[in-house]
């Protein structure tokens, strides 16, 4: 196979929404087609001692929440896919901030009771910055939710984009009959099972078979509300999709495997093969004859047994090679790669080479930080990888001196995950910890006892926000951190940080300081 059709068969996308509303579900089931799992685990249930297959983490395990993202990849029909499993919670929406930029499109999940969230929301202001093509999944048909057309509403005003129905339901709840298949103008009648694949009929919207198959009353209501959607919605065009100005929507259920079938079959193809990138120097394009590939995300210990690390590498152009060397731009050096995966969430295989649009593991023994480049030897930098600016602070205190050393690489390492944000005040030398949300210090302290066997207390501080600052002027700089000792601190790279304990005192500064930049996210 040439490396252009290799190319054209990979579909690369991550999966959002807000918490609950049955992404890792949704993902388990396109595995379930992809042959990669023969049964799902059903997230919540207890009857059943499975779990989500892509919350790999114990304390996803043990929460029934996913709080770091999955990859997996499985062929489907030809096609390559390489799913991103991303953490619905606020607390972790920087992880999922930072996996959009290495997908070329998302499948956005909406509960069909509680319509667009607030989690939902940001997201879809994400992939609107970036112009991602969008597909919305409709899910929980199977219990009572709201009217279709008054979600199409929703959807349009809330996430700011024309939509499509593709399929449509016959009823919801107890009532749910099943889904009529718009584009592929096939009828699929519902018979709820969680671990198996629902069968389809194929039956003729204006024949009698329908009212034999659903019910006169319900064969009526179908073919009015299709009038009604031909009449209101313009005929779907693949290119609006593309552009990220229409986004296509299905419905079903998709813990009973409803119209998930559906969905995957429209998805391969509608859906974009690899895009170029933006590089600072360049836009790369997926058929450029020469690697390149960026660190979007990097996991400590997806081996308990092995306290590992592993950077994920999106490729962007040519082929990758085992073993073959390749510059690490901000190092400044080759490095090689004897033992690169592919994932299955936890499970992963070796691979030998991989082509733009896949996410591959690379080893990490140190070397990598998000956001780090790979080349054969070009000067490229991509950018888009942002850390935000910490609501919530804490101090990290160790709680067992005799494992100083486990706490010292423990927060290293996840920190270096970009779990959240490490600064050291300049004050007192001691270290801070800066998050999104309270869950993070408890995935924290959850994650250094279970993995690094390090206890650590947490104290609390009061602060308002930590801002980057960096002037052009370095006597005023200098000015500025001796006036402000008490609140200065370094992050990871060294780069210095203004702590402000409240709003007035950040507006004082900003007004004292006309010379200095405050910056708010970690990319300037």
């Amino acid at each position: 196979m040439t490396i252009q059709e290799e190319i054209g068969r990979r579909r690369t996308f991550a999966i959002i929404s807000h918490p609950d509303a049955g992404k890792t579900t949704l993902t388990e089931k396109l595995l379930l087609f992809g042959g990669q799992i023969q049964v799902a685990g059903a997230v919540k249930s207890n009857k059943i001692k499975k779990t989500a297959t892509s919350d790999w983490m114990e304390i996803e395990k043990q929460r029934g929440i996913s709080v770091t993202t999955s990859v997996m990849e499985f062929d489907y029909e030809g096609y390559k896919i390489n799913i991103l499993d991303t953490p619905g919670h606020r607390d972790f929406a920087e992880d999922t901030f930072r996996t959009l930029t290495a997908v070329d499109s998302v499948i956005i999940v909406v509960d069909s009771a509680k319509g667009v969230e607030t989690q939902t929301r940001k997201l879809m202001a994400v992939c609107r910055m970036r112009n991602t093509p969008v597909i919305v999944f409709v899910n929980k048909m199977d219990r009572e939710g709201r009217d279709p057309f008054e979600l199409l509403d929703e959807l349009e005003s809330e996430l700011q984009i024309a939509v499509r129905p593709l399929s449509w339901p016959i009823e919801q709840g107890a009532r749910f009959k099943g889904v009529y298949n718009i584009y592929e103008q096939k009828l699929d009648l519902f018979t709820p099972n969680k671990q198996r694949v629902t069968e389809k009929i194929a039956v003729d919207i204006n024949s009698e078979q329908l009212e034999e198959s659903i019910g006169e009353e319900q064969a009526m209501s179908l073919r009015a509300d299709l009038e009604l959607v031909d009449g209101v919605y313009p005929e779907f065009d693949v290119n609006e999709y593309l552009d990220a100005k229409v986004a296509p929507v299905f419905f079903g259920s998709a813990l009973n495997n409803f119209g998930v079938q559906e969905l995957l079959n429209c998805f391969v193809k509608i859906a974009p093969a690899p895009r170029p990138v933006q590089a600072v120097e360049r836009l790369v394009n997926p058929e450029d004859a020469k690697f390149t590939g960026f660190i979007f995300k990097i996991t400590a210990n997806i081996d308990p047994n092995h306290r590992s690390c592993v950077a994920f590498c999106k490729i962007c152009s040519g082929k990758f090679v085992r073993n073959a060397p390749y510059r690490h731009i901000r190092l400044g050096k080759d490095i090689r790669f004897s033992s690169p995966t592919q994932f299955m969430a936890q499970r992963k295989s070796t691979i030998d080479e991989a082509y733009p649009g896949d996410i591959i593991g690379l080893p990490d023994t140190g070397n990598f930080k998000i956001g780090d480049t790979l080349t054969e030897g070009e000067m490229l930098h991509f950018k888009g990888l942002p850390s935000f600016s910490p609501e919530m602070f804490k101090y990290i205190e160790n709680a067992d001196p005799m494992k100083t050393k486990q706490l010292a690489k423990g927060i290293d390492q996840l920190m270096g995950e970009g779990v959240a944000q490490l600064f050291v005040n300049q004050h007192n030398g001691r270290k801070l910890i800066g998050t999104v949300g309270q869950l993070q210090f408890e995935v924290i302290q959850y994650r250094l006892e279970n993995e690094y066997n390090a206890k650590c207390r947490w104290e609390p501080v009061s602060l308002y926000k930590a801002c980057w600052i960096e002037s052009d002027d370095p006597a005023e700089l200098e000015n500025f951190k001796r006036r402000k000792y008490q609140y200065m601190a370094k992050d990871i790279e060294g780069r210095d940080v203004f702590l402000a304990d409240s709003n007035y005192v950040l507006q004082m500064a900003q007004n004292d300081f006309k010379n200095i930049r405050f910056h708010f996210t970690s990319e300037f």
